[in-house]
């Protein structure tokens, strides 16, 4: 016998698997079953700037010291304001955009955040 899978939004009892994720025929909400995998539940993505203050999506932080871009004929300058970041998974874990510069990625360990 299957497994019935009930929507955890419309409550219908239709869902039915499809890879790693459940899906609701009614109403299209999909959600993972995590209460069979002996896998971790994956806890949220922390991201710390030089000084050891966590970070967040729509923080300001400040550069710390001077950066190399590639094919920019200047650095960017420690002390540049970059506002609303993104975070994200990698080795340069910050997504943003610079003024002069446009789209971005960061390391953490190069900015503080911004009072």
């Amino acid at each position: 016998m299957e497994k019935e899978y009930s929507c955890t939004k419309c409550n219908s009892p239709y869902g039915y698997p499809q890879g790693m994720l459940i899906i609701c025929p009614e109403c299209g909400h999909e959600w993972s079953d995590n209460t069979e995998s002996d896998e971790p539940v994956r806890s949220e993505l922390i991201i710390v700037d030089a000084n050891g203050n966590t970070l967040v999506d729509g923080d300001d932080v400040t550069v710390i010291k001077d950066l190399p871009v590639k094919g920019a004929p200047k650095p960017i300058k420690a002390g540049t304001k970059v506002k609303n970041i993104k975070l994200k998974e990698g080795d340069h874990n910050i997504d943003c955009k610079i003024k002069g510069f446009g789209a971005m990625a960061l390391k953490s360990e190069f900015v503080k955040k911004a009072n």
